[in-house]
């Protein structure tokens, strides 16, 4: 057997299960997408019926907004806490492993945790203000409040879990770039501007495509903490698309809703590339 053929017959059994566990459901998809509730027939209605349910563009602005905010805010206090980690300090080790913390718990269990924080009557939060004099919010039942309070569970997860990235990708800079910049006089902020942020955009590029599946694709906290109420106030779109299939009975339909959402992430993921990797120094 030639080299050649060997390392097609290497690769028999990676394309056996990518077949098996992502082509053919991904098929499978697209021919369901194109039924008729019940299944059988063919029509593209349930793509045409996507712009006139209010459901469903209520939950994609919501998971726009979303996305928008909590995969910035994720990365920069990412980015922030590796710089401040990677200093040398009393407790590095217990400081950085408590910053990772949340990344290794269940978002069921983070979710239960954070439902404490946001309880009306006997939460942290509520129980501060309210020392305070200050006003008592409902933060999980008031629709202009719920969404950010979502917000900030995310970005108090995922900033645990892109530090280490961050760090990682801090430990990879050769430390005679950061004594050049002292010997120079360059201050510590503008080293990091120039030298650092640079250096960091491969890892920043990775985080972000993550960070933006993980916005879309992470739903459990709805399912725990609201049910997408106070009346669709914090529905997204995994967990209408899970009603839609399951509550509602109606597989075709939610196939639809699916495909879009993953030609979306497709398309953002391109667009993402084509802008940083411009910018992107690999060394």
């Amino acid at each position: 057997m030639s080299d050649r053929a060997f390392s097609y017959a290497l690769l028999i059994p990676a394309f056996f299960f990518l077949t098996l566990f992502t082509v053919k459901p991904l098929i499978g998809s697209v021919l369901s997408s194109m039924q008729e509730r019940g299944g059988g027939g063919f029509t593209l209605e349930n793509y045409a019926r996507l712009g006139e349910d209010e459901t469903f563009l209520r939950a994609a602005t919501n998971n726009l907004l979303f996305s928008l905010l909590t995969v910035p805010l994720s990365l920069g206090l990412a980015m922030w806490l590796a710089v401040l980690l990677h200093q040398k300090m009393r407790g590095q080790g217990f400081l950085r492993a408590g910053v990772f913390a949340p990344a290794i718990l269940p978002m069921v269990a983070i979710a239960v945790i954070w439902m404490y924080f946001y309880q009306p009557n006997i939460g942290v939060f509520n129980t501060i203000l309210g020392s305070l004099g200050l006003p008592t919010p409902d933060w999980l039942g008031d629709p202009a409040l719920v969404l950010p309070s979502l917000m900030v569970m995310m970005v108090w997860k995922e900033a645990g879990f892109f530090m280490i990235f961050y760090l990682a990708g801090l430990q990879g800079i050769d430390p005679e770039l950061e004594e050049a910049s002292r010997l120079e006089g360059t201050g510590k902020f503008r080293h990091f501007w120039k030298v650092s942020f640079p250096l960091l955009l491969p890892t920043t590029l990775f985080s972000a495509i993550v960070a933006l599946s993980d916005s879309i694709k992470m739903v459990d906290f709805v399912f725990v903490m609201t049910q997408g109420g106070p009346n669709n106030a914090s529905t997204l779109l995994l967990y209408h698309i899970y009603k839609v299939s399951f509550a509602q009975h109606w597989p075709q339909y939610a196939a639809a809703m699916s495909l879009v959402v993953v030609a979306v992430l497709v398309a953002l993921a391109v667009i993402q590339i084509r802008l940083i990797d411009r910018k992107i120094h690999y060394r």
